[in-house]
């Protein structure tokens, strides 16, 4: 599979360190290069986030972070560099500088993406002596998060140049979307402008303040869109007839006067200083870092929750969410099975933020979580992975008792490690402990009875050989341990 081997980011303003972030969670070494004083600092608070973010979205393992270097120079920067992504203001002239230092310094192969919200490729181009390998890669805040890349080319770039930074997006959690012909704006920012023009007049015009048009997306539309976009939230809006009918009964009122669109407001001193104002009001008791994180937190559970669509393959952005881990289950590194007379250390997990209560502890179903977990990496040494499952495989859970001892709290380091009391591997009965890492305090006891099924059949059956393989050699080692204190209890009883 294609895939970017190390990147450069020039800009590490919030696009710049956003991109950064993905690529260096993705794996990548990557050269950063900002003249800003602070420039460290901003780009380490996005990487915190952006962490933090990851560690709610997915358990996939990923890869081993890549390296954030900080260069003194553009020249420095795409050293070495496949993947050159500019991320400057959008000034034309500045960054026409910018990117001839850059086309002049990098390898001739490697890709050079411009962040720019508009500007037009075929203009970012001229003067450089490589402009093939040039195209606008125009991604949306935050781009750790959201996986869309607009890949724009101008009158010089190569159609094999977008197809190959279109391939080697994906590698990383992104799709890109080649656009067919350059224009302004592209696609999303033309559309987000038309939204945001309407949106100024309805504030000018004392229709509604901020908070309240905020609430009139976030509460309606906005969750349509999330998972099914413009055109087939329509067609559904047709009712059976479909989208000839919707556009037949409402494509009349295009005509009529409800919107302002072709006339643009004039963001004079009253008006900018009405929006700052209910602005201000609306959110300006949360800081920006504050609101930053609660975006990421929300965009997770929205991404998880579409992930889980369509019968496990995902629906909209989910859809992309499920590719990406996939692919990372493939890469990661296959866990190997030593059989041994003594428990088997299944999993470490760290307590995140996204996992604490109202009471500043980890909240009850995050411990069943650690176990669900667990149980997913031992199924993957026994060879019940992604792919057993797919062919129509699968270890179903039909008993499990937890009991919560202590209380883990935010940072806390975690881990996992179990037991297989008596089973014939149709059935898997299994007893795990989870442990505090800093001075081993249990903090949680789970047994877990599980059945092999045949999804196709919707029946119980053996299972395939080759699992059985695996699972009976460590049934047999753990059939020496005496059965654990707590195995076979019911709620509420002691002994």
């Amino acid at each position: 599979m294609a895939k970017i081997n190390q990147a450069a980011c020039i800009g590490g303003g919030v696009i710049g360190a956003a991109w950064a972030a993905r690529f260096i969670l993705g794996g990548i070494d990557t050269n950063m290069f900002d003249p800003h004083p602070e420039a460290q600092r901003l780009v380490s608070e996005v990487m915190a986030n952006a962490e933090r973010a990851y560690e709610m979205l997915t358990s996939a393992p990923l890869p081993n972070k890549g390296t954030l270097s900080f260069s003194n120079s553009i020249e420095e920067a795409v050293r070495g560099a496949d993947w050159i992504q500019e991320s400057v203001p959008e000034r034309l002239d500045f960054k026409h500088g910018v990117l001839a230092q850059i086309d002049a310094a990098a390898h001739p192969k490697a890709l050079i993406g411009s962040s720019t919200s508009g500007l037009m490729p075929s203009d970012l181009q001229r003067g450089m002596k490589n402009p093939e390998r040039m195209f606008v890669a125009h991604p949306f805040n935050p781009v750790y998060l959201l996986p869309l890349v607009e890949l724009v080319g101008g009158e010089k770039t190569t159609r094999a140049v977008l197809e190959d930074a279109k391939d080697k997006l994906a590698p990383i959690g992104m799709t890109g979307l080649i656009i067919n012909k350059e224009i302004e704006g592209f696609v999303g920012d033309r559309l987000q402008e038309a939204f945001w023009r309407e949106a100024l007049w309805l504030i000018k015009d004392d229709i509604c303040d901020t908070e309240t048009l905020d609430n009139v997306i976030r509460y309606s539309f906005g969750l349509r869109w999330a998972q099914m976009g413009l055109f087939e939230t329509y067609r559904i809006a047709g009712g059976e007839a479909g989208m000839r009918d919707f556009l037949s009964k409402y494509g009349p009122i295009l005509a009529w006067p409800w919107t302002k669109l072709t006339d643009v407001v004039d963001l004079d001193d009253n008006l900018v200083e009405k929006i700052v104002g209910q602005s201000d009001a609306q959110s300006g008791q949360r800081g920006i870092r504050e609101l930053e994180r609660i975006r990421d937190q929300n965009l997770v559970g929205i991404l998880r929750a579409l992930k889980a669509g369509d019968e496990g393959r995902g629906w909209g952005a989910g859809g992309l969410v499920a590719d990406f881990e996939s692919r990372l289950w493939k890469t990661a590194p296959k866990p190997q099975l030593n059989p041994t007379s003594e428990p088997i250390r299944l999993l470490e997990v760290k307590v995140h933020p996204a996992w604490i209560d109202y009471n500043g502890h980890m909240t009850e179903y995050r411990y069943t979580q650690c176990f669900a977990d667990a149980c997913d990496v031992l199924l993957q040494l026994i060879g019940a992975d992604i792919d057993y499952v797919k062919a129509g495989h699968s270890y179903y859970t039909v008993e499990s008792h937890v009991r919560l001892l202590a209380e883990a709290k935010l940072g806390d380091a975690l881990y996992v490690k179990a037991q297989l009391l008596p089973s014939d591997g149709k059935k898997i009965h299994t007893f795990m402990w989870l442990y505090r890492a800093s001075d081993d305090t249990l903090l949680s006891t789970y047994e877990h009875l599980t059945l092999h099924v045949s999804s196709k059949e919707g029946r119980s059956v053996p299972p395939l050989p080759e699992v059985l393989r695996k699972l009976k050699p460590l049934i047999e080692a753990h059939a020496v341990l005496p059965a654990p204190n707590a195995a076979g209890r019911s709620i509420g009883q002691r002994k």
